[in-house]
Parts: C-alpha cells; sequence; structure tokens
C-alpha cells in the first residue's frame, strides 16, 4: 500500500512537470531575446506615418515595417507570427525596459541621451531634417530663405524649433497637432514649408492623393540615425545587426527604399554601415 502511494504520488508530481514545460515553452529568457519556436514576437512600430510605419484597415505597412518583417524572418518567426504594437516616441524606453516588445524598428534615431537606456542595432537607414515645399515653390533653395515664411511642425516636435534657432531665426513658426493638417495647409498655401524627418516628409509625400503636389527641399540640416531599439543586454542586438547585413547584401532593402519612399523621389542615402554612427 505504501510502495502504490509513492508511486502515486511521483505520477502526479511527473505530470504536473511535463505540464508546466508545455506551457512555458515559448516564454522569452531575462535579457530579452526569443527563439523562432512557433511563438509570437512583439516589435514596436509607429501607426500614423505613411511609408514607415501605418496601421491600415488592410493592415500593416511602411519601410520600418517592411525592416521589422525581414529581421523577424531572419530570427525564425513568420509574418503571421509577428504582433505589431504601437510604439509612440515617449513611451520607446519604457516598453522596451518592461519587456512589452522584443524590438522597436519606429523612426528610433540613435542618440547618446537613449543608449544610456537601451541597445541599438543598425543603423539601418540615415535620414536628415528637411523641408516639404510645394512642388511649384521657386523661392526657397536654402534654410535661410524660409526667414519670413510660414513654417509648420506638430506640436511638441523639435524639429521646428531646431530650424528656426539655427537656421532661419525669423520664420513664422506655426504649430498643427498632425502632420496632415500640415500637409492641408502647405497644399491650401496657408504654410509654405513643413520641416520634420526627411524620411518622414517622403512618406508622406508618397501617398496618391498628394502625388506630384510636394517636393523635398535636400537641405540635410541634420543626421538622423535610424536604429532598431532592444533591451538593454539583450543578444538580440548582435543577431538583428547580421539580419540588417543580409538584408543590404541580398538587395531587400533597396527595393523597400524604393517600394515605400520611391514615388516621392526621395534620394535616400546608401544604406549605412552597422555601428557607424554619423554625427
Amino acid at each position: 500500500m505504501k510502495l502504490r502511494k509513492v508511486t502515486a504520488a511521483s505520477a502526479a508530481v511527473l505530470a504536473l512537470t511535463v505540464g508546466a514545460t508545455a506551457c512555458g515553452g515559448g516564454k522569452k529568457d531575462d535579457n530579452g531575446s526569443s527563439g523562432g519556436d512557433g511563438k509570437k514576437i512583439a516589435i514596436g512600430i509607429k501607426y500614423d506615418q505613411p511609408g514607415l510605419g501605418q496601421k491600415t484597415p488592410q493592415g500593416y505597412s511602411g519601410f520600418d515595417v517592411d525592416v521589422a518583417t525581414y529581421v523577424a524572418k531572419k530570427l525564425g518567426y513568420s509574418a503571421d507570427q509577428i504582433e505589431w504594437k504601437e510604439s509612440k516616441s515617449a513611451d520607446r524606453e519604457t516598453m522596451l525596459q518592461r519587456g512589452d516588445v522584443d524590438f522597436i524598428a519606429a523612426t528610433y534615431s540613435i542618440t547618446p541621451e537613449r543608449q544610456q537606456k537601451v541597445d541599438f542595432a543598425g543603423p539601418y537607414l540615415l535620414a536628415h531634417q528637411d523641408v516639404l515645399l510645394r512642388a511649384d515653390d521657386k523661392k526657397i533653395k536654402a534654410p535661410g530663405d524660409l526667414n519670413g515664411k510660414n513654417l509648420c511642425s506638430v506640436a511638441g516636435s523639435t524639429s521646428a524649433q531646431n530650424l528656426k534657432a539655427r537656421l532661419a531665426p525669423k520664420a513664422n513658426l506655426q504649430t498643427y497637432p498632425t502632420y496632415s493638417a500640415c500637409l492641408s495647409g502647405l497644399q491650401s498655401g496657408a504654410i509654405e514649408a513643413l520641416t520634420t524627418d526627411d524620411s518622414i516628409l517622403a512618406g508622406y509625400a508618397a501617398q496618391a492623393q498628394f502625388k506630384g503636389k510636394f517636393k523635398l527641399g535636400a537641405f540635410k540640416m541634420t543626421n538622423e540615425n535610424y536604429g532598431i531599439g532592444v533591451k538593454k543586454g539583450s543578444d538580440l542586438k548582435a543577431k538583428i545587426n547580421k539580419a540588417l547585413e543580409e538584408m543590404v547584401s541580398d538587395g531587400s532593402w533597396e527595393a523597400a527604399v524604393k517600394k515605400n519612399f520611391g514615388p516621392a523621389d526621395y534620394k535616400n542615402e546608401p544604406a549605412p554601415k552597422i555601428g557607424e554612427i554619423k554625427s
């Protein structure tokens, strides 16, 4: 009788152990990495930036989405195993530190301040602060020509403030709640230039309803090194860097640039070298 009790208890323990192992097979390890074992991978992107990261009724699209999808595939995840999560600018470091996402590809410029909180793979795109103008504008040919002009950016953006402080101090700065509102003002003539990263401007200008209506100034006023953010110390950094190198070498990177920015005649920089940050 005693032997049967011990055997039954052992069997119960074994069953519990097997059950726990089956339930915990897809759990991420402590440093934020995860394997392609049929489980989901969580990726942060922007939801409101056409050409880069946009959520639509048809799904998700943009250059950042294409880069993230390629990287995820190299990590062992198919497109239907990706769980997309909105990563607003102010939330990105917290999302990574908290483990809400495995990595973030969301026009995420690599800066010394951010590198203290998270790690970055890349960069995978070198963007620049620029201005968007009406296609028929022949007066604004340099940043200084913006003096006395109505300049627009979104509320809370540093781009317009940076331009006004350093390059066009006499520009009339107006802040709108969204880039779409700025574009409407630009189209109507209420404003004469919109400023932010050239990649973001190209994404908006490439939308079908704006085709042929706008052009980029190509002023290249700052360098913005877009990286893929990961949790501090994560072994995903090295794996993502390898994936990005393969994306460039097999032509997928160039194809994604043309697909997402081509309609805006975006003069992109060549693919940056991994670890090369241009100040």
